[in-house]
């Protein structure tokens, strides 16, 4: 009987293009994970929309920062996204989503949370804390974290 080789000894090519499109699948199987999506391609979809409209709420250099902890295709719907009009608090964030997408207010906010969630696991930590002290009040929430208000002294200790 022959036992097939350990992964470990199986030979790997690396690639710099492939690193990044191996990366961003596996960010996206961690989305699809996270929202329980039944395709890579439901999550896709989702990282495409939320991401997109994420990076319209984020100055450019919250943009840059926060792209520098994605892999480099969720990094580019990050900085490539149109200014918004206007600052938009966490849920008026997926009201919009569910305007211009569809669906229904409760399936936009599960998407937004899917994303943001994996976003934040593999965000630097003080990164993360100045988006989220930028952005209008609700987004801690939609990041997964606690919303802190009024209480700055909780807010650093979060």
């Amino acid at each position: 009987m022959t036992h097939p080789r350990p992964l470990a000894a199986q030979p790997t090519t690396v690639r710099l293009a492939s690193d990044d499109t191996a990366a961003f699948h596996q960010f996206l199987e961690q989305v699809r994970y996270e929202g329980a999506y039944p395709t890579r391609e439901r999550a896709e979809e989702s990282v495409r929309r939320v991401l997109s409209a994420l990076g319209g709420q984020l100055d450019r250099a919250d943009r840059a920062a926060l792209a520098g902890c994605l892999p480099g295709p969720a990094a580019r719907l990050l900085t490539r996204a149109p200014a918004a009009p206007r600052g938009l608090s966490g849920w008026e964030f997926v009201q919009e989503m569910t305007e211009r997408c569809g669906g229904s207010p409760a399936t936009n906010r599960w998407d937004v949370g899917a994303v943001l969630h994996v976003l934040a696991r593999g965000a630097d930590r003080p990164v993360l804390d100045r988006v989220i002290a930028a952005l209008p009040a609700g987004y801690a929430l939609l990041f997964g974290r606690p919303e802190l208000v009024g209480r700055p002294e909780l807010a650093s200790a979060a």
